[in-house]
């Protein structure tokens, strides 16, 4: 079975970090490039994490700064989540890997038209810089598999009471990926919220004595602090479903159906408006995700872990 061919576009972030690990770990999917993006924290500090978290796994991939704020809105930052570095928990060396010298948009273009299989997106954080590439070059959106997306929300949302936090950031973006004609999966909070890792998950992430493992546990250590005042009783691992998605797309549920982004709404801006009755008349264009297999999921988690070391 030939692997799929992916770039992941990304805001590092606790559970991005844990997304990138997991698409290094597994033999279906070929990660072509890595891309940051502002969102979790600041540009400067996503670009950091993400060349922390691949020099610690020794991982050889091109890695591209992109967007440092959304396309005409200010930036929104969640330091009370991440931390002010965006990682904060574990102590990590300082990165050994380089920053490419081209634009993140520049190489998701580029390795989108070079690919002689059609590339899957993966992005975890907001969407500006899928978005630009769309806007400059429409041409790659032939050559696009799908884009399976953390983001949005069905029912609920966390940043706002309607909007999740990745569309919220650019929702303009959001709105060209999502109506972009390309195969959409929205791997939004009404899963993500779902995919919980529990205390007893953690510890035994710390039992495996693998550096990786451990450092995970670290990560989720800090990470859980923020959804304990919430009254989670896990952290939910939003990112790492969108990347297990695309290794095992039998891991969730989903239904097509119509999605719009909300852009001007007063208490509304930043929502994935879904049409489960059809009352727009609209024509379906995204796998919602509506449910998940848990257990399996936290199985490709550990799978994942046993990789490394």
């Amino acid at each position: 079975m030939s692997r799929i061919p992916v770039i992941i576009d990304c805001d590092p972030g606790h559970d991005d970090a844990i997304a990138l690990l997991m698409a290094l770990a597994s033999p279906r999917l070929d990660v072509r490039a890595v891309t940051v993006v502002a969102g979790n924290q600041t540009l400067e500090k996503t670009l950091n994490n993400a060349l922390k978290v691949l020099s610690f796994v020794g991982a050889e991939v091109e890695v591209a700064a992109g967007a440092a704020q959304p396309l005409v809105r200010p930036l929104t930052i969640a330091p009370e989540v991440h931390g002010e570095s965006g990682l904060d928990g574990p102590i990590l060396p300082p990165p050994t890997l380089k920053p490419s010298p081209r634009s993140a948009v520049e190489v998701i273009i580029d390795v989108v038209r070079k690919s002689d299989q059609k590339i899957t997106l993966i992005p975890t954080g907001p969407l500006t810089n899928v978005a630009a590439a769309l806007l400059l070059a429409p041409d790659i959106k032939a050559n696009i598999e799908r884009i399976t997306l953390m983001g949005g929300a069905a029912y609920v949302g966390n940043w706002t009471p309607s909007a999740e936090f990745n569309i919220l950031v650019d929702p303009e973006a959001a709105h060209i990926v999502f109506s972009s004609g390309v195969p959409i999966t929205m791997v939004g909070l009404d899963v993500t919220h779902k995919a919980l890792v529990y205390e007893e998950d953690i510890a035994r992430l710390k039992a495996m004595n693998r550096r990786v493992a451990r450092m995970v546990a670290e990560l989720l250590d800090f990470f859980s602090q923020f959804h304990k005042r919430f009254g989670f009783k896990g952290s939910p691992l939003h990112d790492p479903l969108a990347v297990a998605a695309v290794i095992e797309p039998q891991v969730l549920t989903t239904r097509h159906l119509p999605v719009v982004i909300e852009t001007k709404g007063e208490y509304t801006t930043g929502r994935t408006v879904v049409d489960f009755y059809g009352v727009t008349g609209m024509k379906p264009n995204v796998d919602v995700a509506l449910e998940v297999d848990r257990d399996r999921f936290i199985a490709m988690l550990f799978e994942a872990m046993e990789h490394f070391d």
